[in-house]
């Protein structure tokens, strides 16, 4: 009888060569996010003891606000990802270098100008009042706010060397670097618990300056060694190529914008409408069922490439048989999902103990939100890594002018509170995940037409 790590072998290289991949990618995922789920879920209760639940609630929105900036990369990460795994695809390493040079300093250029702007703007913003925190507060947000946007444009910038490794199809390898960021996040927060007071720029410090630190390595080590080839050099950047990059681009930024108003302005709703304290606990229900979603990710995030790979080599049955695997995956998140709702309370109690209340129906909402996103991406990354994302674009605008005044009107106008926020978001979402495989046979069989097929 064979043993074990022979019989894995064989499973990891049996079928096609790009399945082979794919499952060589996902078993080291786990592997690596399994560790990332652990510092996650230690982080949670550490920071929360650290700050309190307001402060705690008040950095939560803070850097959730922050991040929308990230969003107004008009789409080039996308951009690159699709034209990048293209012309990789098609052994044009000249074509694959222009593409990334041109992402690089176009994205520099981008978020300089951004910074330019916000800096002295951000002088004549109340952020007491953005935050909804008193005015007697003791937190200097204004340096606050400046160095942790700082830190996150740099972030994104540095963060398309993960895209590259990604789009590569060697996303076990960039799955790598937020967990080596929250170690070293999670070390510096323990620190500061035995040596400070509870403060948001210790903290800021800690959370920011770790990824920032990571990509940087990251991007010198890969370009120096595996992505020599395509290291970006402003000799090979081309304006010309915008048009490539951001064609295609621009409709992921604008999905992008619809899913920053769908997902990203929970925090913001909450704390405006009910208070900064309770983001709190509408961020560790999140948190709990986030294991659930970073493990699905973990099987979807090499397949965006490998579709556009596929499809631009017109291997159908391949794409048929992932999607068929992926569907009894999804059963079993069901099942997860339920028994995770099931042993919520004692596990809330063990986790994070009296600190904070999750109620039940939050916790139930919030696994309806995992199972429909779970969903949804199963036919979105296949639609995404064709390009043909036309009415994902319409339905994604759809669902982001509805949700946030359904989110008030169910938070506030219902007394629904936080849960209200998860309901309007699940609400949202529904017409497009009902739709998404609907689009999926039709470019399969070839009989999407109009933005079906754009």
């Amino acid at each position: 009888m064979q043993s074990p790590l022979g019989l894995l072998n064989n499973y990891l290289n049996k079928g096609h060569s790009r399945s082979q991949n794919i499952k060589k990618n996902i078993l080291l995922s786990f592997g690596i996010k399994g560790g990332s789920i652990v510092v996650t879920f230690l982080l949670v209760p550490l920071t929360l003891g650290y700050l309190g639940a307001r402060d705690y609630g008040i950095w939560l929105t803070m850097s959730s606000v922050i991040a929308w900036f990230g969003f107004f990369d008009i789409g080039l990460g996308n951009g690159l990802r699709n034209r990048f795994a293209e012309a990789v695809a098609r052994n044009d390493k000249e074509l694959a270098r222009t593409y990334v040079s041109t992402t690089y300093f176009g994205l520099a250029a981008i978020f300089g100008g951004i910074w330019l702007i916000f800096t002295p703007v951000s002088f004549f913003i109340d952020w007491n009042v953005v935050f909804n925190i008193s005015a007697e507060s003791e937190h200097n947000l204004q340096s606050l706010v400046l160095y942790v946007f700082t830190l996150f444009l740099l972030r994104f910038v540095l963060k398309l060397i993960a895209i590259i490794i990604t789009a590569d199809q060697k996303p076990a390898i960039s799955n790598t670097f937020d967990p080596v960021s929250n170690v070293i996040s999670l070390l510096i927060i323990y620190i500061l618990t035995l040596t400070t007071q509870g403060s948001l720029m210790y903290l800021a410090v800690a959370v920011t300056f770790s990824p920032v630190f990571v990509l940087l390595v990251a991007s010198v080590y890969f370009f120096s060694r595996d992505y020599r080839d395509y290291r970006p050099s402003i000799r090979y950047f081309r304006a010309s190529q915008f048009r490539d990059l951001t064609g295609l681009g621009f409709q992921f930024f604008i999905i992008q914008i619809a899913v920053l108003v769908i997902f990203s302005t929970d925090n913001m709703i909450i704390a405006q409408v009910l208070g900064p304290e309770y983001v709190t606990p509408y961020n560790i229900a999140f948190k709990y069922f986030q294991s659930v979603s970073m493990a699905f990710a973990i099987l979807m995030n090499p397949l965006w490439s490998a579709y556009t790979q596929a499809y631009t080599l017109n291997d159908i049955y391949w794409i048929r048989n992932i999607t068929r695997k992926l569907v009894k995956i999804w059963m079993l998140v069901l099942l997860l999902v339920v028994i995770m709702v099931l042993i919520s309370g004692p596990f809330y109690k063990l986790w994070v103990g009296d600190k904070v209340e999750i109620p039940l129906v939050l916790t139930v909402f919030m696994g309806l939100y995992i199972l429909i996103s779970t969903w949804n991406n199963i036919f979105v990354y296949f639609i995404n890594g064709t390009g043909k994302v036309r009415f994902q674009l319409y339905s994604s605008i759809f669902a982001a002018a509805a949700n946030i005044p359904l989110s008030v009107f169910l938070a506030r106008d219902l007394n629904m509170g936080v849960t209200g926020v998860i309901m309007a978001t699940c609400i949202c979402l529904l017409p497009g995940t009902l739709l998404a495989p609907v689009q999926y046979k039709m470019i399969l069989n070839n009989t999407a037409r109009g933005i079906w097929n754009k």
